[in-house]
């Protein structure tokens, strides 16, 4: 049965849900953020999905990735799977800007983290269900 790792439920607010994956949004106002994570139990990997799921994450990540470049203007999207402290699989999408605090360095430890104030949160999470409800019905 799926669950959400504790580290990411402490760190990010639900978006909503793709087919495949939950969609989070980091909770640090400093760069837009998201997060994909397979709703699938004991997944570390991403070989370790099926190849149907393979394939959705895939179409899942890059439907986010053009979401975010194309709506938010963004110089550049960064995309990761790390793993390193949440083992559960997850996938980084973060929207970089050649002016944003850490650029062009990892987003990663470079400025302390900015959590979303109410009203700032309500604007991202009123953008980011624009951009992204057309095709996949977010809940």
């Amino acid at each position: 049965m799926f669950e959400l790792h504790p580290q990411l439920n402490r760190d990010c607010i639900p978006i909503g849900d793709f087919p495949l994956s939950r969609l989070l949004l980091m909770d640090d106002a400093n760069y837009p953020w998201l997060i994909l994570v397979p709703r699938r139990a004991d997944i570390r990997e991403i070989y370790q999905l099926s190849r149907n799921d393979q394939q959705r994450l895939i179409r899942e990540s890059s439907y986010l990735a053009r979401q975010l470049q194309e709506g938010l203007h963004a110089d550049k999207i960064n995309i990761a799977a790390l793993g390193n402290q949440v083992p559960q699989l997850h996938i980084h999408h973060v929207a970089r800007y050649e002016n944003d605090p850490a650029w062009p360095h990892p987003v990663w430890g470079a400025v302390p983290r900015r959590p979303y104030t109410p009203q700032v949160l309500t604007t991202m999470q009123d953008t980011l269900y624009t951009l992204l409800t057309e095709d996949f019905n977010l809940l």
